[in-house]
């Protein structure tokens, strides 16, 4: 079957090819923001969308032009790469899975990428990389690229600049070496418990440097911006960002690599985490309650990346043969696993779980992994529908049974 992974790299450059990937990097968030700019004034005109062939010629118009003659300084096919960017966004805000394309900022995910494995170079034995209009720069090769290159992608993250080398390679029909099935309930208190009793106590990265973030930040405002003193305190926030998120997903990269290697089948909730995670403000007009309560619980359930956590775990599982089920996630804690009876009463707390109908005791967390389980096999097995219950990323809600599939397309 085919593969595509990405290998990250970091670069490094010396200062003039570090000033001209920032004026890369801008070039492409201009075309970006302008073509943005162009859509929304063309919409409000009443007139249709621009496709991607027609804002391509705008582009030419902008290179070529007295206003913007800078834009040529820069490759072309990043620039090109940009409106295809802002193609996808628009197409996923029409399909209602993101929200409408927002301008982007500078110093936030500076990046640009190379569409074409003709237009870079890669020299492994040499740890180098040849990226048109930078020459020869050298990488830290930290582990061989597997596959042939596709695309190149060059970013900013912490100071620091990388480049991401998509590949594609045929491997043979993973076939699974574990034979288990397990459920996942996912939580705050507990990162995940499994329904075979253990669980994953939270990293919670964000929460262990949250103090220090806020005197990063608190001395960062007392200074005069785009100063040289704002530019070393932005950058000491910075820093530790990058570390709080490299905290993360090597946390979230160490779950899911063991779980997917010792079971075959994995159940879990589907979990819509934009929703849950949305502010309880309110309005002025309708103000919320309990706000600062859900809050810290929002800011609890992103600390935990609940997200990327299934979304590694479906295409490690994906590598290794096995499936991935997700199954809704109502009443999961509040169902007997022993009498299938579902009743509020039988979470007593938030860790407790006590049968009002047959006295069964246990950990609410477990309760809701074995239940989670138990609607997967049921899925799996019959097809049954269990409460709209869907496969990992299924287009539709229909539960219907599952085989491994026979492409695995994942970027890591």
């Amino acid at each position: 079957m085919q593969r595509l992974q990405a290998f990250k790299y970091e670069l490094m450059p010396n200062g003039e090819q570090q000033s001209n990937m920032r004026r890369f990097a801008g070039a492409c968030r201009f075309v970006f923001n302008k073509a943005l700019a162009l859509q929304k004034a063309n919409h409000e005109a009443g007139e249709k969308y621009i496709g991607y062939v027609a804002m391509a010629k705008h582009l030419t118009a902008w290179r070529n032009g007295s206003e913007t003659p800078w834009l040529k300084d820069a490759p072309v096919h990043p620039l090109q790469h940009a409106l295809k960017d802002l193609e996808r966004a628009y197409k996923n805000f029409f399909a209602k899975r993101a929200a409408f394309p927002r301008f982007k900022k500078k110093g936030r995910h500076d990046s640009f990428r190379y569409p074409d494995a003709k237009q870079f170079k890669l020299d492994a034995g040499n740890g180098r990389i040849f990226l048109p209009k930078l020459g020869w720069m050298r990488l830290r090769l930290s582990r061989d690229v597997l596959g042939t290159p596709r695309n190149a992608t060059v970013s900013q993250s912490g100071g620091k600049w990388f480049v991401s080398i998509q590949t594609e390679r045929e491997v043979e029909q993973p076939e699974p070496q574990a034979t288990s099935a397990i459920g996942i309930d996912m939580g705050v208190a507990r990162f995940a418990t499994f329904s075979d009793g253990s669980f994953l106590a939270p990293l919670a990265s964000f929460k262990k440097h949250e103090i220090r973030l806020r005197r990063y930040q608190r001395a960062m405002s007392r200074k005069t911006k785009f100063s040289s003193n704002w530019t070393k305190a932005k950058a000491r926030v910075q820093h530790l960002h990058t570390r709080i998120a490299n905290c993360r997903k090597d946390y979230l990269h160490k779950a899911t690599t063991t779980i997917s290697q010792n079971h075959a089948i994995v159940c879990i909730e589907d979990l819509q985490v934009r929703n849950m995670s949305k502010s309880a403000a309110g309005t002025a007009d309708a103000p919320g309650k309990n706000v600062r309560a859900k809050s810290g619980l929002n800011k609890a359930i992103l600390d935990q990346g609940w997200f990327e956590f299934r979304r590694q775990l479906e295409y490690k599982l994906a590598w290794t043969g096995g499936i991935l089920i997700a199954v809704a996630p109502q009443n999961t804690s509040r169902t007997c696993s022993s009498c299938g009876h579902v009743s509020k009463d039988n979470r007593k707390t938030q860790a407790q779980f006590l049968c009002v109908a047959c006295g069964h005791e246990e950990n609410a967390d477990v309760v809701g992994a074995i239940n989670v389980l138990a609607r997967g096999h049921r899925v799996l097995a019959c097809g049954e529908d269990v409460s709209h219950a869907r496969p990992a990323r299924a287009k539709h809600a229909a539960s219907v049974k599952q085989e491994p599939a026979e492409v695995s397309q994942a970027q890591a």
